[in-house]
């Protein structure tokens, strides 16, 4: 008696058009075979048989990387925009830092500094600010002292 293992998660399977292919692999070789074979055609006569074919590989090449390229479940043009997106669009400098609860209990000398350079220099602008609030207070009252 055969025995056939039957795979327990069902997500990898894929339903199969023609040719034992998915319909995305069909559509991709297609798109392959517009570009290549045309370009094939019309440049052998040219450039010759050998470079005409590199160049018909060359141009279908990206096509066939589409149709059969996948990681961890996605196509590979969903891979390519995490790519893109990841170093390109997104900052790559994270603004946020754990607290070190082992560094806070080795020294209580060091002084924490702020992630965010615009709010170490509003705190430090406040007191000199308020400083100088209570430096006009004081001139006005020397100023009411001294009518006196």
């Amino acid at each position: 008696m055969a025995y056939v293992p039957v795979p327990k998660d069902l997500s990898k399977i894929k339903t199969k058009l023609a040719f034992n292919l998915t319909k995305r692999q069909l559509i991709c070789f297609s798109i392959a075979a517009v570009i290549g074979i045309p370009t094939y055609l019309f440049t052998r006569a040219h450039i010759g048989n050998s470079p005409a074919l590199f160049l018909m590989i060359g141009l279908m090449l990206p096509c066939f990387f589409f149709a059969m390229f996948e990681r961890d479940g996605l196509p590979f043009e969903k891979v390519l925009c995490n790519i893109i997106r990841t170093c390109y669009l997104w900052p790559r400098v994270r603004p946020y830092k754990t607290q070190n609860f082992y560094a806070a209990l080795c020294g209580p000398d060091k002084e924490a500094k702020p992630i965010d350079p615009k709010a170490d220099r509003a705190a430090k602008r406040q007191p000199a600010h308020q400083s100088a609030q209570t430096e006009k207070g004081r001139s006005h009252h020397r100023t009411a002292d001294h009518s006196l």
